[in-house]
């Protein structure tokens, strides 16, 4: 359930005339079992019999005091209590003018009005299971804020008939906001608007949209002679906010309602400006919203890319000036000349966070030089003239300036706290940063944030993944005017321009930069492509993140494995790097492409193993449109109706069926069989149907395929015993599942193939060793790897075996395959990390102990040294 749903049932408890029944509406409210809630209605479940009192064991007890009596009343409620070895959750103690309450198990407690408890409905979330710490990890009012829009948003858009985007309506919310926020943080006179909505409009909304034309009309006036008396006590607001003229749209007595709640129900001072644009964008998309603790910000993971960046460095600075007047100054002047600057800013957030932290230093070190001296006087040091951005879409666009006015005078009133007077003015609104309305990947940088070589600018953001398969053409040409001198740059992620455009900006200047971003541009074969073309401007990867998964405010985008990787110019600047991993950090001289610490060894593609190995093929394609393929339930039917048709049936087996045990039937007819096999019924028919779906295709090599529809379209099949590597496989393994095939089973292309390979080099791709080479190269759907032969096994490095060396290592791979035939279960089973069998764990162990003194006689301490030994020896057989 949203929050708003409890809070408006909540209000509807609240508001009604008998109250009788208020216990048992609530506990209802809050999913109590309806039959508990009856039994505790008839007396069966209430453990106590005092008159007017009701107790629910574990859950409440609850008393219902005489007028003017609330405290005699609790109190009696906390003494009956206190003899009880398990108390009630709750203690609730109301007159119907005022509720006391207090949760036992956190000692927290409230003491309002009774018209208020709506909005302390968070306070009983322990009746759901959710404890009130957990759920503040994201902020109440923000998720309010966000379902109440959303619910208003929608009334409008169906009020409206509109279908598409909507300027007008998307100006008129981002105004709606402005007023909100302004009415409860004294930029207009509390609960002014609200107060005019209610006393200056009929209740079917009739007029609404004239009030809100004149009211809009007004604000951008500074002239005042002609302004209607009742709208004479709003400021002048500026700031471009409201001088293009308010569209009319359609108002309802439920949408007014809706507006009103938005003012009544919430309290626009707690709400983060970071929220904004995540509410505007969560709207649009109804699958995103209600339920309760929805993630609606990303502070947490906007710190790991700016902490690293910038902030970890200033407060440092900060720690070291603590006691000097002189280098508190310097610190001081510093905040208020850095340049912060988002290319794909999006609604601001990035921005908008990074705005609050440096006013915060700031506040920090007012305080500080307070306390060193008896008189200072305020001068303004962060500004937003200080940050930049570029958002394509117009209405975020707006959204961002917006959010980046409302955080200025959210700090200005945390500033004045300290100095108990008014320091800075909010309005009329000024400049909200530098923020254009442009493609990023279309204008020079440079122009929109202007920096010489000695300044310290930051760059930072979440610009836009989207692999090569989900861009449009308007994203392909736009990667075409960055790369198109670059071989197979299609193959990039949209981000890829930014990390390019960012590299040439800060290229040979003190600039530095940090973008979020999928995993894939620092794995498989992206990483040859695209950074060639970064280390060519001189950059470094000063700090990065390794994969982790990003809950993100923007639509369809929450959940994506991502990394953060900071750059800085080489040559410019010199520092240890940090390597952040799932726990801890590293601090190493270089990070590679790969995030691993090690040199800038770059893996390419190869079409044969540099170690010489044998060939690593795709398993057999049948492109028949499933013709030529049989389930497990329709062969014993086809053979019923075909008898003697089996010698053309053959096991068929796929990547996720060799993982799991599994596998169908496939028709297999060699050249030479033809003419016999199309004697039977079922197997003609079969044939002729893969004929016809060949010809229907609109690809020649296809349509040319179909001379031989009688046989598989890629056939690479030989009758041997065969080396079997699923092409995808989960990252809850340890090792990726590779076995063994025998020579009358069908593999298909799913799977790569090694026909008739010596048993140890099936030990050597089961090793640890391979693993973190894999686990280096491979490109990955998700956090999961995406096996190929040009990345990951014809680039592996394998010295020359000695024959005693082969023999270990068949010896302990034949461990290992007997091992799982003795326990049984499929290989899925067998190699999730949490369950493998700890016997087979041991063999693997001795398996990888034998293959990594192939490589050297000391033992390896971790992946990372694994992969520096590898990453060395590719780069010298390369050279060879």
């Amino acid at each position: 359930m949203a929050i708003i749903d409890l809070e408006d049932k909540i209000v509807e408890i609240v508001n009604q005339e008998d109250h009788s029944d208020f216990l048992y509406e609530l506990l209802d409210v809050y999913d109590i079992p309806r039959a508990t809630i009856t039994r505790l209605k008839n007396g069966n479940q209430n453990l106590t019999k005092r008159a007017g009192e009701v107790h629910l064991k574990n859950k409440v007890w609850f008393k219902e005091a005489k007028k003017g009596k609330l405290f005699e009343g609790f109190v009696e409620v906390e003494q009956q209590v206190e003899a009880l070895s398990a108390k009630p959750r709750y203690l609730l103690v109301t007159d119907f003018d005022g509720i006391l309450a207090k949760d036992t198990k956190t000692l927290g407690a409230i003491d309002i009005k009774f018209e208020e408890l709506p909005q302390h409905f968070d306070f009983f979330l322990g009746w759901k299971g959710i404890e009130k710490v957990d759920f503040e990890k994201e902020n109440p009012a923000d998720i309010k804020a966000a379902e109440r829009f959303a619910r208003l948003y929608d009334v409008l858009r169906k009020e409206n008939k509109i279908t598409d985007n909507n300027k007008g309506l998307d100006l008129f919310l981002i105004r709606l906001l402005f007023c909100l926020f302004a009415e409860d943080t004294d930029i207009f006179i509390r609960k002014s608007f609200s107060n005019a909505i209610k006393t200056l409009t009929e209740g079917d909304g009739s007029d609404l949209n004239k009030f809100f034309t004149d009211l809009f009309g007004v604000l951008d006036k500074t002239e005042r002679d002609d302004v209607p008396f009742y709208l004479k006590e709003f400021p002048y607001v500026n700031g471009q906010l409201f001088t293009e003229p308010h569209e009319d749209l359609n108002f309802s007595t439920k949408s007014r309602k809706l507006i009103l709640e938005c003012g009544e129900l919430l309290n626009w001072a707690k709400i983060n400006p970071d929220i904004f644009g995540s509410m505007i964008q969560a709207v649009a998309s109804e699958e995103s919203r209600s339920h309760l603790g929805m993630h609606y910000t990303s502070v947490p993971n906007i710190m790991k890319v700016i902490k690293p960046l910038f902030l970890d460095d200033l407060y440092e600075e900060f720690e070291k000036a603590y006691n000097s007047m002189d280098k508190l100054n310097l610190l001081y002047e510093r905040i208020g000349k850095i340049k912060f600057f988002d290319p794909a800013c999006g609604s601001g957030n990035f921005l908008i966070i990074t705005y609050k932290e440096l006013r915060r230093l700031e506040i920090k070190i007012l305080l500080r030089q307070r306390e060193l001296s008896e008189y200072i006087m305020y001068l303004p040091s962060v500004t937003l003239d200080q940050f930049y951005g570029i958002e394509i879409d117009d209405f975020a666009h707006d959204v961002a300036k917006l959010s980046l006015w409302i955080a200025e005078h959210q700090m200005n009133m945390e500033l004045e706290e300290i100095f108990n007077d008014k320091v800075r003015a909010t309005l009329p609104l000024q400049s909200a940063g530098e923020i254009l309305c442009a493609n990023a990947l279309h204008v020079d940088w440079n122009e929109v944030c202007p920096h010489s070589k000695d300044e310290e600018v930051y760059l930072f953001g979440n610009p836009p993944y989207l692999g090569a398969k989900r861009q449009n053409m308007k994203h392909k040409q736009d990667l075409e005017s960055i790369f198109s001198d670059i071989k197979n740059y299609k193959m990039l992620d949209y981000i890829s321009g930014w990390f390019f455009l960012g590299s040439k900006y800060i290229s040979k200047s003190k600039a530095q930069l940090a973008f979020v971003s999928t995993n894939s541009i620092s794995q498989g074969e992206q990483v040859s492509i695209l950074w060639p073309s970064l280390f060519e401007h001189g950059v470094e990867i000063s700090f990065a993140h390794t994969s982790f998964k990003w809950n993100n405010n923007a639509k369809n985008n929450a959940g994506v494995i991502v990394v953060v990787i900071g750059l800085n110019a080489r040559d410019i600047i010199n520092k240890q790097k940090s390597l952040f991993l799932e726990d801890s950090v590293q601090l190493v001289d270089n990070i590679t492409p790969y995030l691993t610490q090690g040199s800038n060894v770059l893996v390419y593609s190869a079409k044969d193993s540099i170690s010489n190995l044998p060939k690593l093929t795709f398993g057999s394609m049948p492109n028949d449109g499933g013709n030529l393929l049989l389930t497990r339930e329709e062969y014993p039917e086809f053979l019923l109706k075909n008898p003697g048709a089996e010698k053309y049936i053959r096991k068929f087996v796929g990547s996720d069926e060799f993982i799991n045990g599994d596998y169908r039937y496939c028709i297999w007819i060699e050249p030479n069989e033809v003419a016999e096999a199309i004697k039977y019924p079922s197997i003609k028919q079969r044939v002729e149907k893969v004929r016809d779906t060949r010809l229907n295709s609109k690809r020649a090599s296809t349509k040319k395929l179909a001379e031989k529809p009688y046989s598989f379209g890629e056939v690479r099949h030989k009758d041997l015993t065969a080396i079997v590597v699923p092409s995808h496989s989960s990252e809850n393994r340890s090792y990726i599942p590779m076995g063994l095939a025998n020579a009358d089973i069908i593999l298909s292309n799913a799977n790569f193939v090694i026909y008739g390979a010596d048993i140890y080099l099936l030990g050597i791709l089961l090793s640890r060793m391979h693993m973190a080479w894999v686990k280096a190269v491979a490109g990955r759907i998700k956090s999961d790897y995406r096996y190929t032969a040009g990345l990951c096994y014809n680039t592996f490095p394998v010295p020359e075996l000695s024959t005693r060396r082969k023999n270990e290592i068949e010896e302990a791979t034949f461990e290992i395959l007997d091992l799982r035939e003795e326990l049984g279960g499929t290989l899925a089973d067998l190699y999730n990390s949490e369950r493998m069998p700890a016997d087979l764990k041991l063999a693997h162990e001795k398996l990888d102990g034998i293959v990594d003194r192939v490589y050297r006689q000391k033992v390896f301490e971790s992946d990372k040294e694994r992969l520096e030994i590898l990453l060395k020896m590719y780069q010298e057989m390369r050279e060879r």
